[in-house]
């Protein structure tokens, strides 16, 4: 068994974690690789053979089909890629690789790939190219089959596991069911991507950045994860267990202290109201909170909804999930953003084209004014909903004044066809915009005349902001929220809604921040939404400063000149709240 070591990577979701690791591929062209010990070396060898096994199964059978269907000569190359996989120096060389460099069958069967394609594909002459190819499809066709066994595999077992990648994306984090997983740790990502995001949201523990992760793991090893400090624990001792134990009871006692908050109303200490809505990204979300500590849902995020099925949900289905959640909600409004995928949020069922840089290509709001039947159904589903409680429409990724009144003219349409066709519609649906485009910051006042309401998205805004992708790597570590023009802008938002009298929030990631959240609270928004486990300390935040107090607090942060300057000022607060929250703790 290899030594105890602690890897150190970058915090993105707080929480500690202790399982078994499960490697999975962050996308699809991406093939997982990991170590396996030897005693396991029979084993890949074992999954290699039923995997060519299966392949040689399903290509006879589309040999017989095949040539029944349109003839023997059309199906003769389902009888040569048979024989490809037949070759007997090719299935030496997969298992010389398990067996030499200790790694899965997956990756064994890459390298055979890669070298087929390299020194066949890089012949002359079309015919040789259009062998490799011939070649090397067979082998494809195994490598699916392992990482669908694989894939089949754990998810038909009942365990808990830590999913560990190359990358951080919202495959990664949604591969299992949230209730099987116990952590996610990966080599590559930012802490505000959609993957970190998406982690934060769902409240699983996540840790990234730790160099050479895949190299060092083994599948099913032991790890301890703490999503505070940034750790990965492989093979953790007793006394890493025991000191996990420790910081794991300390950190329950700290959000019992504060779990009752979440019941209170979400106020200054002088009575100022400030509402505190959930962020949601599916119905399964809403049997993980109390409804009753909410101001309602700021956010359900669509897509998820059309991610979890296999092609586009109808009008009836949305209606019915609609109608679900509204209902659920008994009453508290309920911000439906409409569907916003492109970028790192593809469908399965809907092919967007590649973009060399998709966080500024073909997402969102783009997609479904090009699209209208999309936004049309949907809209449609959304209205008939409308009179089951209280719902509000919020357009992602708006850009211009001109997308903002080519929305409003679908949403009007679809509402008087609603109306001829005999449907009930609430009297008042209000209709918002994201403000994650900078371009909206200087027409602010035009864009609330054209809107009902207005929110925020910091992660997005962030990354346009200061050029930074959000997703890469590379540029990760200066995708930071608190340097000083970001709060400039985020005061315009709010003092030019509060001027004009429409509501504004933030639903961004950097509201799951209390002493954040206090700071927004500050600057003048009228509330904040975030995944429903960040509500307790949220609100004790908030109760713990009077209006004046915030106001006094973000002041204080805007006169400060750089992003550190401004984290020194949150931790200090922060600080000061956690020893008050200890003492009730001690106290209770």
């Amino acid at each position: 068994m290899p030594q105890n070591r602690s890897l150190k990577g970058i915090a993105v979701a707080p929480g500690l974690a202790v399982g078994p690791v499960h490697i999975v591929r962050a996308a699809l062209d991406e093939v997982p690789t990991w170590f396996v010990r030897e005693d396991e070396v029979p084993l890949e060898i074992g999954r290699l053979a039923g995997a060519l096994m299966g392949v040689s199964e399903v290509l006879a059978q589309q040999e017989a089909r095949v040539a029944k269907e349109a003839g023997p000569k059309d199906a003769a190359i389902f009888a040569v890629h048979r024989a490809i996989l037949e070759d007997p120096g090719a299935l030496r060389d997969v298992e010389k690789t398990i067996r030499d460099t200790r790694v899965n069958a997956e990756a064994a069967v890459q390298k055979l790939i890669e070298h087929l394609e390299r020194t066949l594909g890089g012949l002359d002459g079309n015919n040789l190219r259009g062998y490799a190819a011939d070649v090397s499809d067979p082998w494809r066709r195994v490598l699916d089959m392992l990482l669908d066994r694989d894939r089949e595999e754990v998810h038909r077992s009942n365990g808990r596991v830590v999913l560990a990648a190359s990358e951080l994306t919202p495959q990664v984090v949604t591969y299992l069911p949230r209730e099987r997983i116990l952590a996610v740790i990966c080599e590559k990502g930012g802490r505000f991507s959609h993957g970190a995001v998406l982690a934060r949201s769902l409240g699983l523990t996540c840790v990234i950045g730790v160099p050479n992760l895949l190299g060092r793991l083994e599948q099913n090893m032991p790890v301890a994860v703490d999503g505070v400090l940034g750790t990965v624990t492989l093979y953790p001792s007793e006394e890493d267990l025991a000191r996990f134990g420790e910081e794991e009871q300390l950190r329950r006692t700290r959000a019992e202290a504060v779990a009752g908050f979440a019941a209170e109303p979400c106020q200054s200490s002088c009575g100022k109201r400030f509402v505190a809505q959930a962020n949601v990204e599916s119905l399964l979300d809403l049997e993980t909170f109390d409804v009753a500590h909410t101001d309602g849902i700021g956010l359900l995020r669509t897509e998820f909804l059309y991610m979890e099925r296999n092609q586009f949900p109808s009008e009836e289905e949305q209606y019915r999930l609609y109608r679900r959640v509204l209902e659920q909600m008994g009453g508290r409004p309920v911000t439906m953003r409409t569907l916003d995928i492109g970028g790192d949020k593809p469908l399965p069922y809907f092919k967007t084209p590649p973009e060399k840089n998709p966080a500024l290509g073909w997402r969102g709001l783009r997609i479904s004014l090009q699209w209208t039947d999309l936004l049309r159904v949907q809209m449609s589903a959304l209205l008939r909903a409308s009179v089951h409680g209280d719902l509000r429409i919020l357009l992602p990724m708006v850009g211009t004044l001109e997308q903002i009144d080519e929305a409003r003219r679908v949403f009007d349409g679809v509402r008087s066809q609603l109306a001829a066709q005999g449907y009930d519609v609430a009297a008042d649906v209000p209709v918002g915009v994201m403000i994650e485009v900078p371009s909206l910051l200087f027409c602010l006042e035009a864009v609330l005349e054209r809107v009902d309401f207005v929110s925020v998205g910091t992660n997005d805004l962030v990354q346009y902001l200061l050029a930074v992708d959000r997703d890469n790597a590379w540029v990760a570590g200066l995708y930071e929220p608190m340097q000083p023009p970001v709060l400039a802008a985020l005061e315009r938002v709010a003092e030019t809604a509060r001027r004009v009298g429409k509501p504004c929030s933030v639903c961004g990631d950097i509201a799951a921040d209390a002493v954040t959240a206090l700071l927004l609270a500050g600057l003048g928004f009228d509330g904040v939404s975030v995944a429903p486990q960040f509500l307790g300390e949220l609100k004790y935040a908030l109760r713990s400063a009077s209006a004046a107090e915030a106001r006094d607090f973000a002041q204080a942060a805007r006169r400060l000149g750089t992003a550190k300057e401004v984290r020194a000022h949150l931790a200090e607060r922060r600080r000061a709240l956690h020893n008050r929250l200890g003492g009730a703790a001690a106290k209770g």
